[in-house]
């Protein structure tokens, strides 16, 4: 190296002939012309390419590891076979050469899929208004004294970086379609795009390339919200890539301190507090002297007014049981006992559930969830629904389950009328005035019923006859312009002369 540096400053700085370095140095004058002639400034000794017996049949062997590359790889043929079917071919050469040269073929393809494909990716660039994206995780916090596994859907708006979470217990279509109502709540409007990955809640069938069979209900809401979904080739992470760094950041910017809860939906209201919080917080990361709520003001300009909610609810066809439940989520639902051993058609929303038969709402309960697999599932009563089955059979009031909930007034009135003979026919009755009157006014003539030291069912009654009773009105005060200035007096002979008249 310091030799071939000499050579050079010698013939090109100071003008020396080849002659008079080939002296100097030793060296033949065909070496030193071809290094000058080259412009060889690092001298390195030539590639060298051993002879082998593999050189004629190496486009063949490379058309069939080509072959064999795009197969199953139960159904590829080993190199043992590929070598038995070269020695067919007039290969006399030995199985490590083959061996060998499909090993190093191998590490070319890979180099070349993991710098082509894998690790190269093309920065991406939104307009104010012009996309979201949407991914869920899970998180664990300690909700009710019980550390919970929940579903988190994340929405981030892909210019201002404004992001939004809301935590569920499922992944079900219902929770989908309620965290979209809260999310554009939060950011103010609805943006033209929305891109998610293949998540089973929205695509049914994923097809080649950007053809999907997108699910029903997903399509109605965003058909209701008047955005067009995008979906992401499977594997491809980075098509959304913003959203899937904020799983990634929540860990430690939300889920590592956040404070138990006693409720589901205390925990929202802490997400959405510290989501707002956050954005006055951090910078974005291509301006770092603005914060994400001020990138946020300028993009709701560009969003569209949210319109009223999607009725985001999962229809199920159940069928009543002879105990007037049905069933869903492994919990009972009380329902009125006239729709017994009936189909009915119920609605699950993510905080309740209501049942539907004959176009009308027969039914609503709050919904509740299981997450210990092995216990049995809740029951909810309503007790109302069962008052038509009293009215039959009177002494199910004894131990009926349903009618463990009802009001203490109600109760302290069945404890005293159930110690007589007949006390469940009069209780029974009691109970049948809620179908006909106000509850309210019921539980009040109750209240007034039990001031006294016998209450029954006729006093309860003459106590809501009392309550109903209008106020009689005070007589009327005519004003003085209508007062009578001649009043007329009483003559009974006007109807003597009107009968002689008429003979």
């Amino acid at each position: 190296m310091a030799l071939l540096s000499v050579i050079r400053r010698w013939h090109f700085r100071e003008g020396m002939p080849i002659r008079e370095i080939t002296r100097r140095t030793g060296l033949s004058r065909n070496t030193v012309r071809k290094y000058l002639a080259k412009g060889v400034v690092e001298p390195r000794y030539p590639d060298r390419k051993s002879p082998s017996k593999l050189d004629d049949y190496e486009l063949t062997l490379t058309s069939w590891l080509f072959r064999e590359s795009r197969r199953h790889r139960k159904q590829r043929r080993s190199i043992k076979q590929l070598h038995l079917d070269l020695v067919q071919l007039g290969y006399t050469g030995s199985y490590d050469r083959v061996a060998a040269f499909a090993r190093l073929w191998r590490q070319e393809q890979q180099e070349a899929q993991r710098t082509a494909a894998k690790n190269t990716y093309v920065p991406l660039q939104f307009a104010p208004g012009e996309a979201f994206q949407f991914d869920w995780s899970e998180d664990y916090v300690v909700i009710g004294g019980v550390n919970t596994k929940l579903q988190i859907a994340h929405f981030r708006l892909s210019h201002s970086r404004a992001f939004f979470l809301r935590a569920y217990l499922h992944q079900t279509h219902e929770m989908l379609f309620d965290a979209h109502f809260h999310a554009f709540q939060l950011f103010g409007g609805v943006p033209e795009r929305g891109i998610y990955d293949n998540m089973k809640t929205a695509v049914d069938k994923v097809g080649r390339g950007k053809q999907r069979t997108i699910n029903k209900r997903f399509q109605a809401m965003v058909s209701h919200y008047l955005f067009e979904a995008e979906f992401c080739n499977p594997a491809a992470g980075w098509e959304k890539g913003q959203v899937e760094k904020q799983v990634r950041d929540a860990r430690h910017l939300l889920w590592q301190k956040a404070p138990p809860f006693r409720t589901l939906a205390e925990l929202n209201t802490w997400l959405q507090q510290r989501c707002l919080a956050l954005w006055q917080e951090l910078p974005h990361p291509q301006d770092k002297r603005r914060t994400l709520y001020q990138y946020w003001q300028v993009e709701q300009e560009a969003l569209m007014a949210v319109p009223a909610a999607f009725d985001g609810f999962v229809e199920f066809t159940k069928r009543v049981s002879s105990t007037c439940l049905i069933t869903h989520d492994c919990n009972r639902y009380s329902v009125p006992a006239s729709f017994a051993n009936r189909p009915v058609s119920l609605r699950v929303y993510p905080d309740r559930i209501v049942v539907v038969a004959e176009a009308q709402i027969i039914a609503s309960h709050a919904r509740v969830f299981t997450r210990d697999h092995n216990a049995t599932g809740k029951t909810i009563y309503d007790w109302r629904h069962y008052l038509s089955v009293v009215q039959r059979k009177p002494g199910a009031l004894r131990n009926g389950a349903p009618f463990t909930e009802l009001p203490n007034s109600f109760k302290q009135l069945q404890n005293q009328l159930l110690k007589r003979p007949g006390g469940d026919r009069e209780m029974a009755d009691v109970l049948a005035l809620v179908l006909l009157h106000d509850e309210k006014l019921v539980e009040q003539a109750i209240e007034a019923a039990l001031s006294i030291e016998r209450p029954s069912r006729q006093h309860v009654m003459n106590c809501l006859n009392r309550l109903q009773d209008k106020a009689i009105p005070e007589p009327l005060k005519p004003p003085p312009a209508l007062k009578l200035v001649t009043e007329p007096l009483a003559n009974t002979a006007r109807y003597d002369d009107l009968r002689e008249g008429k003979s």
